[in-house]
Formats: C-alpha cells, sequence, structure tokens
C-alpha cells in the first residue's frame, strides 16, 4: 500500500509539474510571441495570457472578484487604485536581481513611492496615427501634429467616418482636455464639461470606439486616422509595411501634448503562482529581454540596460522615445477619488449615450 502511495503521490507531483502555469493580465500587443516562447523554456511552465484594452477595465474585473491572475500590468494611477485597494502584493526585491537594470528616471514615481509594489515595465504614448499617403491626397499632412484632427468638424469633414477613438474615458477625455488648453488630469467640472462638449461635436464625424481593432482597420485602409497607443501605431505601420500595401501609414505627437502611460508589473495579492511571478518579471528585466520589446513591439523602455540592443532607428521616432522638447508636454494621468470618479462616469455616460 505505502508503495502505491508513494507512486500515486509521485504521479501527481509530476502532473502538477507538467501544468504549471503562469496568468498574466496584460495589455495586447504587450508581449512578444518570441518572448512568450522563451520565458517557457526558460521557467519549463505555461503562459497564459488574458488581455484588456483599458485600465478601467482591469480595474473594474479585478474589483468585481476576477481570480486567478499572478501579474496585471497597469499604467500609474491604476497601479496607485490596486494599492488603495489592497489589491497589490508587496515586491520581494531580493527574487529580482534584475531590477537595478531599470532606469532610475522611471523609478520612485507619484504612484508608487520606492517602488514598493511596482516595477516599470513599458511605456507608451497616447497620440493620432493616420494613413499618410490618403492624408497628403486630402490636403491635411499638416494637421497631425494637433488634437484638431480628431476633434475640429472642419477637419472631420474631409475624413468623416474615416475615423477611430479609444474607447477610454480618461484616455479621450483627456485628449480634449489638452486640446483646450488644460491640464490632463484637470478635475474641474467646468473642464470637463467643456471637453464633453468638444467631444459630442465630433463624435458624428468618427466611425466608432475603438480599443481592440483600430491596427487592423488602419493596416487595411479601411480608417485614416486613429486615437490610440504608440506601440499600436507601429505595429499597424509594420504590418502595412509587410503587406506591401500602396499607402504608408505614419504616427506622431500632437502639439497641445499627450499622455505617457508608464506600465508597470504588480504582482497581486491573491497571485496562485507568485513564484513563477517573480521568475517572470526578473526575465523581463533582463536588458536583452527588454529589448526585445522595443525592437518587436514598438515600446519605449524604462531600462537601462535594454539600450544597447535597441534598433538605432527606432531612438529616433520622438513617439517611442521622447525628445528633450518634447518630454514637457507629456503629462501622466492620476488616480481619481471616488467622488470625482463618479462625476467623471457621469460625464461618459452623456459622451457615450448622446
Amino acid at each position: 500500500m505505502k508503495k502505491i502511495l508513494a507512486l500515486l503521490a509521485l504521479a501527481a507531483s509530476t502532473q502538477a509539474f507538467a501544468a504549471e502555469e503562469l496568468h498574466l493580465y496584460n495589455w495586447n500587443n504587450y508581449l512578444s510571441e518570441s518572448a512568450a516562447k522563451s520565458f517557457e523554456a526558460y521557467c519549463k511552465c505555461k503562459l497564459v495570457q488574458d488581455y484588456y484594452g483599458d485600465n478601467e477595465e482591469l480595474l473594474a474585473k479585478l474589483a468585481a472578484g476576477a481570480k486567478g491572475y499572478d501579474i496585471v500590468v497597469p499604467t500609474g494611477f491604476a497601479v496607485d487604485a490596486l494599492i488603495k485597494q489592497g489589491k497589490a502584493q508587496p515586491l520581494d526585491k531580493a527574487q529580482l536581481p534584475n531590477f537595478k537594470n531599470l532606469n532610475p528616471g522611471y523609478l520612485n514615481s507619484f504612484f508608487d513611492k520606492g517602488n514598493k509594489y511596482s516595477a516599470p515595465y513599458a511605456f507608451t504614448t497616447t497620440l493620432i496615427g493616420y494613413n499618410e499617403t490618403k492624408l497628403k491626397q486630402l490636403g491635411l499632412s499638416d494637421k497631425v501634429n494637433s488634437w484638431a484632427l480628431i476633434f475640429d468638424p472642419a477637419l472631420l469633414s474631409k475624413i468623416k467616418g474615416k475615423v477611430t477613438v479609444l474607447d477610454s474615458q480618461r484616455e479621450l477625455i483627456s485628449a480634449a482636455l489638452m486640446y483646450l488648453g488644460k491640464p490632463a488630469n484637470s478635475t474641474n467640472p467646468a473642464d470637463w464639461k467643456a471637453a464633453r462638449d468638444v467631444i459630442l461635436k465630433a463624435k458624428p464625424y468618427w466611425a466608432a470606439f475603438n480599443n481592440q481593432s483600430y491596427i487592423k482597420e488602419l493596416t487595411v485602409g479601411n480608417i485614416y486616422v486613429a486615437f490610440g497607443y504608440s506601440n499600436d501605431m507601429f505595429q499597424a505601420q509594420q504590418d502595412a509595411k509587410k503587406a506591401k500595401r500602396a499607402f504608408a501609414l505614419n504616427f506622431s505627437l500632437q502639439k497641445e501634448g499627450n499622455t505617457l502611460s508608464l506600465d508597470n508589473f504588480v504582482v497581486l495579492k491573491d497571485a496562485p503562482r507568485k513564484d513563477l511571478a517573480y521568475k517572470f518579471i526578473n526575465f523581463m528585466l533582463d536588458g536583452k529581454n527588454a529589448a526585445g520589446l522595443t525592437n518587436e513591439m514598438g515600446n519605449g523602455n524604462p531600462n537601462a540596460a535594454a539600450g544597447k540592443f535597441v534598433k538605432t532607428e527606432l531612438t529616433k521616432i520622438p513617439a517611442i522615445f521622447p525628445t528633450t522638447t518634447d518630454l514637457p508636454r507629456l503629462q501622466q494621468l492620476h488616480d481619481l477619488n471616488a467622488k470625482d470618479r463618479r462625476e467623471l462616469n457621469k460625464v461618459w455616460s452623456e459622451v457615450k449615450l448622446k
């Protein structure tokens, strides 16, 4: 009997090892297939990913009681929210020797002083991507550096039905605020109402609120202008080149300012496999592995050790590596208190329902 029990225990342990899984709740287009496969080979485990298209979606799902995730990749203000909600696990830096590779300029941010809970992974800028060929034909190529291209009805009338915007209350309202010359983090009700009015005037000219498929829509030429994330625009540009489209895609920052999203690894307090979570974070903080994110996905990189591995041509794209001129115009979004969140939700409801 003891031998049988021993054999059953061995079989169970072998089965558990074979089924070892790390569950990552991540942004779409935020980890290359090659990086995922390399990590699986390294850890002898399976990496399972679910995806979200907006920080509010991530926060809502976790608030609703979603379980089973080990790591999430929230933007700064969402890190702040997770910490306040008691959902973030304090990091054991002893298990992250590659933490030393991070650029000090991206550490000790307002949302997590001392990086007690978060490890910077990547950053994007939220901007305008566009069909360079079509906009030149329509006489709009000199308008791409302004938010007017998605908010001014006079310009939109030339591209009606060929524009998509993010289905994100924080990002879209912040863009409208910057277009109006207001801070992206303004919580002044009058500013929010003004931003709402700008959006409602532009909305009839848009094709859709779209978080998920605007890369494809740009790539195949169905839309000419998209409001979205810099890494997604990079992906669309590369896909169009590979497909040898008869047009060129491009993306650029706006003169009124843009939001910069510093996205971070956070281990959840109820993570089933914290051991694998630390292995993954440390693996991705290796300089060469971190550089792959930029080279393959077009993300900005907070990893100093990645610099020597990043393709030189990418370091010259301001939307990926902002210049000293661009940096003062970039703003990170802050978390809202409960009262402001309720008020902004009301404004957003008016935007979506009217």
